[in-house]
């Protein structure tokens, strides 16, 4: 068994961790410059972000950006217990955007924030941590690709696993023919989820900017049940299970299966276990058919936590001569009789089903990213690559919605000879909020 620590002293193993590479996209810094980051969106996944980026060197938290002051508050309070400096609090990205010492924005929103943020942040010559999903819809995350090449910043996408030193070794084994050649990802889900029931018009929250809130968003009467995570489930806001959660494990089996887009896609499921306002299924299966004859599976359970061999989140990448499961925490390869044959651990757990996700594979996520800004360290999560499985997840979505099936333009992404669907690629904004590279 090897731990993380055994693993990266081989010097081998380190150079896949820790390579540099020349980057046209990193910003000219000296080693020793100091990045000043903003998080924006704290309530919950955010504050993630804060613990990383205060264990990250040389960088500091110079502002903080949410919609809710009691959030607000909280954060900057922790940024000052930590550092002995509280950083400057913002409602509106637009005012926070113009602060001239400002280097990086990290984004924690609700999905129907991820790219507009991403996309002004660029355009304001800024550097981009977002989170997964990093669009709220398929033209968003072309949009969100473009922006990146127009403007020359980094964007790195939140999917942490791309940097968690087990899963390195285990993409760079499967690289070396360890579980011989692999054909299928099958990637996993599970939760115990309750109902969000039908929500009621209700007075907006005084420590709530419902305007700055939905943002982008056509603007609808505030309800007592969408602030703050219910907003997944609403079509509107969010994107549902498959992008919440299957982002990242469908995410991994892409990776080791070293595939881009689909030709066809088919979901099946339903909305089973609660009558409620939930618009998504909470019982989903998505299939990805590759034109090389590989094939990813995404199982999500949002309302049953039993999982898959005893875990409720993980990816399983079979081949020839094994397989191999994936998850934020290990890496373990089999024989074809189930035989283990290599096992390598992280030194630190990290979260897999609770709201937030924090762990150690934040650190270094989030170490890449400060690293590719000032070196040049190729991206674990470069958004020239994570849009590509934001896009995946789309697509499920959008088979689901419309027939169970959608046939795929595997050089672009694109959904073909489905106008319906099509019409669901972008979404309609509030006026004056309209989404421009």
């Amino acid at each position: 068994m090897t731990t993380r620590r055994q693993f990266l002293k081989s010097s081998a193993a380190a150079g896949a961790f820790l390579s540099l590479q020349s980057s046209g996209f990193a910003r000219i810094l000296g080693a020793n410059d100091r990045l000043v980051f903003a998080v924006l969106g704290v309530n919950s996944r955010g504050m993630a972000h804060v613990s990383a980026i205060l264990q990250t060197p040389n960088c500091e938290i110079g502002y903080i950006c949410d919609v809710d002051s009691r959030a607000l508050a909280k954060a900057q309070k922790v940024v000052e217990d930590k550092t002995g400096r509280r950083p400057k609090g913002f409602r509106d990205i637009r005012e926070l955007l113009k602060e001239p010492d400002l280097d990086v924005i990290t984004i924690a929103t609700p999905e129907h924030w991820h790219a507009p943020m991403a996309i002004m942040g660029l355009q304001a010559g800024k550097h981009v941590y977002v989170e997964k999903p990093c669009s709220h819809n398929g033209r968003e995350a072309e949009m969100l690709m473009e922006a990146q090449a127009k403007y020359g910043k980094l964007v790195q996408m939140g999917n942490q696993q791309r940097s968690a030193p087990s899963s390195i070794q285990g993409i760079q084994d499967i690289r070396d023919g360890l579980i011989g050649e692999v054909h299928l990802g099958k990637a996993w889900y599970a939760n115990d989820r309750k109902g969000i029931g039908t929500g009621k018009p209700a007075a907006v929250p005084e420590w709530l900017d419902w305007e700055l809130w939905q943002g982008p968003a056509p603007r609808r009467e505030y309800t007592d049940n969408v602030v703050h995570y219910n907003w997944h489930w609403f079509k509107h806001w969010g994107t549902g299970e498959v992008h919440n959660n299957g982002t990242h494990e469908i995410d991994i089996c892409r990776w080791a299966l070293g595939v881009d887009y689909p030709t066809r896609v088919t979901s099946s499921g339903g909305r089973y276990f609660y009558q409620d306002d939930w618009e998504f299924p909470d019982t989903n299966v998505v299939n990805y058919e590759f034109s090389d004859g590989k094939m990813i599976s995404w199982e999500g359970n949002s309302c049953i936590p039993l999982g898959f061999r005893g875990m409720g989140r993980g990816a399983m990448i079979y081949g020839s001569k094994g397989a191999a499961v994936l998850t934020r925490n290990f890496y373990e390869a089999f024989d074809l009789r189930g035989n283990s044959i290599k096992r390598v651990n992280e030194d630190e757990t990290s979260a897999t089903t609770d709201t937030r996700g924090e762990g150690n594979l934040d650190i270094f996520h989030m170490r890449n990213f400060a690293n590719g800004i000032r070196e040049g360290e190729a991206l674990h999560a470069d958004i020239q690559d994570g849009a590509k499985s934001t896009i995946l997840c789309h697509l499920g979505n959008l088979a689901f919605q419309h027939g169970g099936v959608v046939k795929v333009d595997s050089t672009t992404g694109r959904v073909v000879g489905n106008e319906l669907a099509m019409k669901d690629w972008a979404r309609e904004y509030e006026p004056g909020w309209e989404l421009h590279v």
